[in-house]
């Protein structure tokens, strides 16, 4: 347990409070890699300041003029794929018009997991051969604060005029000179709906009380993602994921442990989980939304009555990156809103992309109101952002967190 304080909401939280009423694996990384990459930087409080005042990234030599490569670490399930040629689309179009061979790997399968691949690597100022990675915000901030991400040339991305402006400023960034945001998307509950019609004789979710539901046990997981799960839990509990105390968190990590020690959840995964619902080993999760909707119509996904999670990942450049502009025109490419609808359409995550929704009504005009891709208020009203935190508040957090699930 953790002592009793209060901590600022998140300033994201705030804005989007202010606009809209209110407002992605291994199995955790063990507790030595989390509080070592927590204790790296603080990721909470008024980042501003200290994201204006952070370390210069080391640079190295582009070869982007002359070595027509880009290599690209995501997240899985993350950009569209022609089902049938398993090629994607849209990355196909960009080496054809650009001709940047790009190399794309699924390897980021929880924040933590990866930074701890290739941490020593930035520590020690080598390159970590990529030259684009997506991270969540909060990891973006420990990157980008200790001078593991490289500032943008904003010339070589003029479509980054394109953020929408519920992105822009972001504490963390606060002129985005060095992250632009990738896909943006909901912490929520997901269901294989026969096999939740067998266990349970309803093939609909909408609470958490429905996952901790006893015909379910051993067939859930929950995310390693602690901001996600914590969160949502929280948020049943009726306290706000965006500002809660120390006693609010004790009291939602005692609920986890209860869950985890009674059997009730299974395991608690990374994106893996996708895998586990369609052979029906896992029945529901907490989950991510778009991951779930591109399982197709067999399986549900909706956020809890009691509120899920909103989160974005951005796309950073790292240090020593060797094609550091082959990265920025990936990103500036992305940022066309033709694109950006395009993978929206597929990925079903919330473009962060101004004019994506006039441009989706030619692609898939079924999809332009659809609240999974561009949320109204409404859907955003149900949803929160986690609580900045501090270095010290985040190992304790994750500590407890990775304690309850076994680890």
């Amino acid at each position: 347990m953790i002592e009793n304080s209060t901590t600022p909401a998140n300033d994201i939280a705030a804005f989007v409070r202010s606009s809209l009423s209110r407002r992605r694996i291994l199995q955790a990384a063990g507790i030595g890699g989390v509080a070592l990459a927590a204790a790296a930087c603080g990721t909470g409080g008024d980042d501003a300041a200290s994201a204006t005042s952070a370390p210069s990234a080391a640079t190295a030599a582009d070869l982007s003029d002359t070595d027509k490569v880009a290599n690209w670490s995501n997240w899985p399930l993350y950009i569209d794929i022609d089902e049938e040629t398993g090629k994607r689309p849209s990355l196909e179009a960009f080496q054809a018009a650009l001709g940047v061979a790009v190399t794309y790997t699924e390897d980021v399968n929880d924040n933590n997991e990866f930074f701890a691949k290739v941490r020593t690597q930035l520590e020690q100022g080598q390159d970590i051969g990529r030259d684009i990675v997506v991270l969540t915000d909060w990891m973006a901030a420990l990157w980008i604060e200790n001078g593991y991400a490289q500032k943008l040339d904003k010339a070589i991305i003029p479509n980054s005029v394109n953020l929408i402006p519920k992105l822009q400023g972001v504490s963390f960034d606060p002129n985005r000179d060095y992250s632009l945001p990738w896909q943006s998307g909901f912490g929520a509950l997901g269901w294989n709906k026969a096999k939740l019609k067998e266990a349970t004789g309803t093939d609909s979710m909408s609470s958490v009380d429905q996952l901790f539901d006893p015909a379910l046990k051993g067939r859930i997981t929950v995310l390693s993602e602690m901001r996600d799960t914590m969160g949502i839990i929280m948020a049943w509990q009726g306290n706000d994921p965006s500002n809660f105390t120390e006693d609010q968190f004790n009291q939602a990590i005692e609920a986890l442990t209860q869950q985890v020690d009674s059997g009730q959840i299974r395991q608690v995964t990374g994106n893996d989980y996708a895998g586990a619902l369609e052979s029906g080993d896992v029945i529901a999760v907490i989950g991510w939304s778009g991951d779930m909707i591109q399982l197709g119509e067999d399986f549900g996904v909706a956020l809890p009555e009691t509120g899920g999670m909103l989160w974005t990942d951005n796309m950073l450049i790292p240090a020593l990156a060797a094609h550091k502009k082959n990265g920025e025109l990936i990103m500036n490419y992305y940022y066309d809103p033709k694109v950006a609808a395009e993978v929206a359409a597929y990925v079903q995550y919330i473009s962060p992309v101004a004019g994506a929704k006039e441009a989706m009504a030619a692609i898939d005009p079924a999809l332009v109101d659809n609240q999974w891709i561009f949320p109204d208020a409404a859907t955003l009203d149900n949803s929160f952002v986690f609580m900045t935190l501090t270095s010290e508040q985040d190992v304790a957090y994750q500590r407890a967190f990775q304690k309850a699930i076994g680890n």
